[in-house]
């Protein structure tokens, strides 16, 4: 389990501190797995959402842990839990990462599972808490090839039991979106990217003693040596550029465009951007789910049937 470093600061945002003190003063942790099976009980009673962050466990180059990107879900899933008195689950920290695995023997760490494996590791939990009364599933997911595979079992999700099924992704790759003017390195040095400015600024901000910044470096993504000159790549995505238009699209694996893992220039985060990065996000996320919170939902399909299979 990851230390639980950093507190949410939900009490500097009280515009969206939501539920009266004695609905707050019945809960010891927004984590459904602290609580007891009366706290849940008492909870559906007066609400019927609930959080469930999802990433991955995969390597980020020489200087941030393999949690980076579940440190993203369960963080902003912490804060905004904390912000509308809304329950979470513990994170579900394995992820589609074939992409990170590298050659066999180098030791990188990840762990990755086949898509399938996810959509009906995701379609269990959900189905599990819409058996138990929660009406409202929302996945804040930290990993962005999470983003390849989701869509099936949303969709499942909602088809089978009418319940209302968000996926949320509160991060920063080719959409800077409530970032804007955060980050201080140029769009070309890719600072939402991986292991560059901003995810090592939010490791900053959650666990410092877990950032190696002795090992960091600046390192640019490239096309992959099959690939013509005439394609070019600056990030990590599957899309290729060829005479100025991204059309092309190829199933590559991370070291064949970036050696280190590190794609762009970790070099200028700071704890302050990370910590301000998870306020801005989280603040986001709460004012959408308190909208959500309105929405007529009406479920269908409630038991988990499979469940002895």
């Amino acid at each position: 389990m990851i230390d639980d470093h950093m507190s949410p600061k939900y009490r500097e945002v009280p515009h969206l501190t939501q539920g009266d003190e004695e609905f707050r003063r019945q809960f010891l942790s927004w984590d459904i797995g602290d609580l007891c099976m009366t706290d849940i009980r008492y909870y559906l009673e007066h609400k019927d959402m609930v959080l469930v962050p999802m990433a991955s466990l995969e390597q980020h180059g020489p200087h941030l842990p393999l949690y980076t990107d579940t440190v993203t879900a369960w963080e902003i899933s912490k804060r905004v839990a904390e912000m509308i008195a809304v329950l979470h689950t513990p994170p579900i920290w394995m992820g589609y990462s074939p992409q990170h695995m590298y050659t066999p023997g180098a030791g990188r760490g990840t762990i990755t599972v086949r898509s399938t494996t996810l959509l009906n590791l995701i379609h269990d939990v959900a189905r599990s808490l819409i058996h138990h009364g929660f009406n409202r599933i929302i996945l804040i997911n930290g990993h962005g090839s999470n983003v390849k595979v989701i869509d099936p079992v949303l969709r499942k999700l909602r088809y089978e039991t009418g319940a209302l099924i968000s996926f949320v992704k509160p991060y920063m790759e080719n959409y800077v979106g409530i970032l804007e003017g955060l980050m201080e390195n140029p769009w070309d040095e890719t600072p939402g990217w991986h292991a560059s400015e901003l995810e090592t600024s939010q490791d900053m901000a959650w666990r410092p003693d877990l950032v190696r910044m002795d090992r960091a470096n600046f390192t640019r993504a490239h096309i992959p040596e099959y690939l013509p000159k005439s394609f070019e790549k600056k990030d990590g995505m599957p899309d290729v550029e060829f005479e100025g238009y991204k059309y092309f699209t190829f199933p590559m694996d991370h070291h064949e465009f970036i050696e280190s893992g590190v794609i762009g220039n970790p070099l200028r985060a700071t704890a302050e951007k990370g910590e301000e990065a998870f306020r801005r996000l989280s603040e986001h996320v709460a004012r959408g789910l308190l909208e959500l919170q309105k929405v007529p939902v009406k479920v269908h399909n409630r038991e988990f049937v499979d469940r002895a299979l």
